[in-house]
């Protein structure tokens, strides 16, 4: 059994089997939909890093180019 909320309306959802809920992780067209449209809008984001060095990386240690 599968359950999971939808991340638009919070509406549960169930189903045996992911082809019990075509629009997975969204309960309906129009929360995808809407979801869709938030991203094209740019109300959400993927954080970068501005400094053009991994996480990992030490500055204190990098060579150079």
């Amino acid at each position: 059994m599968i359950r999971v909320r939808c991340p638009v309306c919070d509406r549960m959802m169930k189903g045996e089997s992911t082809s019990d809920l075509p629009f997975l992780p969204f309960c309906s067209e129009r929360c995808k939909l809407i979801d869709l449209g938030r991203w094209l809008d740019g109300r959400y984001g993927i954080p970068a890093n501005e400094s053009g060095l991994d996480e990992g990386d030490d500055p204190e240690t990098e060579t150079p180019a």
